[in-house]
């Protein structure tokens, strides 16, 4: 499968773990009496910071591998290193802006981001062989 296919379907992947997480989480907050737009709102930008955060990343790694095979394998190491940089920078500052405006319940806007790990190794869980 060509790499960026994989990285679509990989991406597709963890966007439907991340939403289900996400609406699991709209449950307990629910169930808690605590479910409100801000809660919504969070949950909705966390999913997508936390489903491009994933993509970007997995793209720039792809990118990466190129470079390597190219025997550039110290620049492929800092594009990775600047990448995650970047991102976490990024995500800092829109968490913040997001935080800081009062539209979103903070614990709901960060939650999504721990619902990505969980997702790929279920996914790999249930991955036949020979499909990466």
């Amino acid at each position: 499968m060509d790499s960026r296919k994989f990285i679509f379907k990989e991406t597709g992947i963890v966007a439907v773990g991340t939403v289900v997480g996400s609406l699991i989480m709209f449950g307990i907050f629910a169930l808690l009496h605590m479910f409100d737009q801000t809660v919504l709102l969070g949950g909705f930008f966390g999913c997508v910071v936390a489903i491009l955060n994933f993509f970007f990343m997995a793209m720039v790694a792809d990118l990466a591998a190129d470079k390597a095979e190219e025997q550039d394998v110290n620049g492929g190491k800092a594009m990775i290193q600047r990448s995650m940089l970047l991102r976490i920078a990024a995500m800092f500052i829109i968490f913040f802006a997001l935080a800081k405006s009062g539209i979103c319940n903070v614990i709901a806007l960060v939650v999504p981001l721990l619902f990505v790990r969980p997702t790929i190794t279920i996914a790999e869980f249930f991955r036949k062989k020979g499909d990466a």
